[in-house]
């Protein structure tokens, strides 16, 4: 009788536990996103093809852990008033600032400037500001970015130094005093865009190794918010190599860029 007691207990427990596990993971399944993000990569990625794949798996990674929707698109096309109201991050992942539809440059510009629909988070491609494959520059994307025009860049790729400008901004928490990019090419400009904007994060040109004649004059912007606008916007200028997913401190910065950008403060202070 003990025997079939202990058995029917033990029956009892293993069922009550597996009913428990059922309904952890069809709850965590059926849990409501937090919040959506859309990404804008070019198709095949183009010369940036390593990197788009590099952040498309860690994304993946990053939309399970933090609980939010993840769509793709390849071209504006998609772009208007509509469409973007449905999301809180966009993030320009590997898309410049042409080739867009005279619908998705009124949308874009709504979007940032009115701040009704979400956040921006615009990587390395987003400052080839100029005239480009037949396109003309788009002026307003220009002042978005702090005033500035593309001039050139380290076609070798350079090592260097990153410091850290505005220590307490939550895109930077959790990030040392300085860190190190190990290959990148360090887009130069027709002007500074600090006046124009928060600047976040500098390169240090003496760092560069190899050296290169390549430079701003000493006082280097690569991390910025333009603070005129309301929506929560962040450019950062790395993102060329894949290698940059292998980087602690680039991979937190962007871990902490779509938890701002999306206004969620119970993401944010996670």
């Amino acid at each position: 009788m003990y025997v079939k007691k202990s058995h029917f207990i033990h029956s009892v427990i293993c069922c009550l536990l597996a009913f428990t596990l059922l309904s952890n993971t069809a709850w965590s399944q059926n849990k409501k996103p937090a919040f959506r993000v859309l990404a804008m990569a070019e198709k095949d990625g183009g010369i940036h093809a390593p990197f788009v794949a590099a952040a498309k798996t860690w994304l993946q990674k990053l939309a399970a852990e933090e609980n939010f929707t993840l769509d793709y698109i390849e071209n504006t096309e998609p772009i208007n008033d509509a469409f973007l109201a449905t999301y809180q991050v966009f993030i320009q992942l590997n898309y410049p600032p042409y080739m867009w539809t005279d619908t998705a440059k009124a949308a874009f510009e709504k979007y940032i400037r009115e701040g009704k629909g979400g956040g921006w988070v615009g990587f390395h491609h987003a400052t080839l500001l100029g005239e480009f494959d037949g396109y003309p520059m788009w002026p307003w994307f220009s002042e978005f970015m702090g005033g500035i025009r593309y001039k050139n860049y380290i076609p070798g790729f350079a090592k260097a130094t990153v410091h850290v400008e505005a220590k307490a901004h939550p895109v930077l928490k959790g990030i040392p005093p300085t860190f190190e990019v190990e290959k990148e090419e360090w887009y130069t400009y027709n002007k500074n865009p600090r006046p124009n904007v928060k600047v976040l994060a500098t390169v240090d040109e003496s760092t560069y190794e190899p050296d290169s004649d390549i430079k701003m004059g000493g006082d280097h912007p690569v991390i910025w918010s333009n603070e005129r606008m309301k929506a929560r916007n962040i450019y950062i200028f790395m993102g060329h190599h894949p290698d940059l997913f292998q980087n602690e401190a680039f991979q937190t910065i962007f871990r902490n860029a779509i938890r701002w950008a999306s206004g969620r403060k119970e993401t944010a202070l996670r």
